[in-house]
């Protein structure tokens, strides 16, 4: 892991390396909407037609996006951004570049990373677990977290819970997907699951903030559509 400005005191920004070329960054929401430097037209008017409260958390997560783009793919800062059929981000005409962005309550996220897929989650950490939940998420390791305080247990609960989001994002299959047949072991910070490794920042985020990434297929050779032999 390699840090790059991160601000471990106060936890409100941080830019780091998670793993190699995957670059993760958190920033305090703020009020986009009243200080929008750093977003694109593109990113405004997307934002034009939310309810207010809405709009904040999607531009201030756009915002730590664009950064991350500016920071370590300057080509592709100012690139729209479209969601497929699954509401997952896309930069559209850098299909090499994967991103990810996450919000939850005052912080944002924002992942990025050339020829792989990604995902990024943060979570605060919920006031109470249900045991129902908690066998749920943490299945066959939920005795040991059952005799953590509630405050231990949630929060341990919520690392888990960002380790799921990451890997469902970067598989593009939302919570429809795998979220609850990952195997995650409590306390790690970094693992796998299929063709997915994940990385939780336990080090460096005092909030739960974990990414996965995964390789993009290699892009397809272009074909001779006329068929002719080009060779001299």
């Amino acid at each position: 892991m390699t840090p790059a400005g991160a601000d471990t005191t106060t936890g409100t920004r941080l830019h780091t390396e998670a793993a190699p070329g995957v670059w993760v960054a958190v920033e305090p929401a703020g009020d986009p909407v009243a200080d929008p430097a750093g977003l694109t037209q593109d990113d405004l008017a997307g934002a034009a037609h939310l309810p207010a409260w809405r709009a904040r958390e999607h531009l201030a997560a756009r915002r730590a996006l664009r950064a991350v783009l500016a920071a370590r793919f300057p080509e592709a800062r100012h690139a729209p951004v479209a969601y497929d059929d699954r509401g997952a981000p896309r930069l559209v005409g850098r299909p090499r570049i994967g991103v990810s962005v996450s919000h939850d309550g005052d912080r944002v996220a924002a992942c990025a990373a050339l020829d792989h897929a990604v995902g990024v989650d943060l979570q605060h950490p919920p006031d109470t677990v249900s045991d129902a939940m908690l066998r749920r998420c943490a299945k066959d390791h939920t005795d040991r977290l059952a005799q953590l305080s509630m405050a231990e247990r949630a929060t341990e609960f919520a690392w888990l819970w960002t380790v799921r989001e990451a890997i469902v994002k970067a598989d593009g299959t939302g919570l429809a997907g795998g979220v609850w047949t990952a195997d995650v072991t409590p306390w790690s910070r970094h693992g796998r699951w299929g063709r997915h490794r994940w990385v939780s920042l336990r080090d460096l985020s005092p909030l739960p903030l974990s990414c996965a990434y995964t390789a993009l297929p290699a892009p397809t050779p272009p074909t001779n559509a006329s068929g002719e032999n080009d060779s001299e």
